[in-house]
């Protein structure tokens, strides 16, 4: 047998031990995923709180902890200082997370009483009382000064001795395959 079909011969050996060691616990968790129990999904938890600016966030989870894997149309409504009214507002879901959801800058300056509803199936309401204020911007950067190293720009780095070892790998490869060729007649 040659040295390719050894090769060949001992991952073929090697995933099949890997599929066979993974079935049952496949078959096991998909007996789990079965034998649970329904939780109840006609409520959800909505926890409301300001963004730090002008804006509502909201973080929707089921009752029992579990995180909100569907898209669920959330409506924002608001009272604010002098009687303002905002909304009703649909809240679109936020790359940020399964179940995030954030209202951007709706709201002016000072303290507002926030509503937020869930449609049926995912039933719920939620109220809190957000501060708003003017957005700040970050502080400008310091300026960094620009050095050259002490050693004269000696420390090249690691990339040129990985790219040697890689030399040294193909040079080798390539010595075994010529040598190694045995032709028997």
């Amino acid at each position: 047998m040659t040295g390719i079909r050894k090769v060949l011969a001992a991952v073929f050996v090697g995933l099949a031990l890997t599929l066979s060691a993974a079935a049952p616990a496949a078959a096991q968790a998909a007996q789990a995923a079965q034998a649970a129990p329904a939780a109840p999904a006609d409520k959800l938890k909505l926890t409301v709180a300001g963004d730090g600016a002008q804006g509502v966030t909201i973080q929707a989870t089921h009752t029992d902890g579990r995180r909100l894997e569907q898209v669920v149309r959330l409506v924002l409504t608001a009272t604010g200082p002098d009687g303002q009214r905002i909304g009703p507002v649909q809240l679109e879901p936020q790359p940020e997370g399964h179940g995030f959801y954030s209202s951007g800058p709706v709201l002016s300056t000072g303290t507002w009483k926030v509503t937020v509803n869930s449609p049926a199936p995912l039933q719920s309401k939620a109220t809190a009382t957000v501060q708003a204020q003017a957005a700040q911007s970050p502080p400008a950067p310091k300026p960094v000064a620009v050095t050259e190293p002490a050693d004269g720009g000696a420390g090249t780095g690691w990339w040129p001795f990985a790219a040697a070892g890689l030399v040294l790998v193909a040079a080798a490869m390539g010595v075994a395959m010529l040598f190694g060729r045995r032709r028997s007649d």
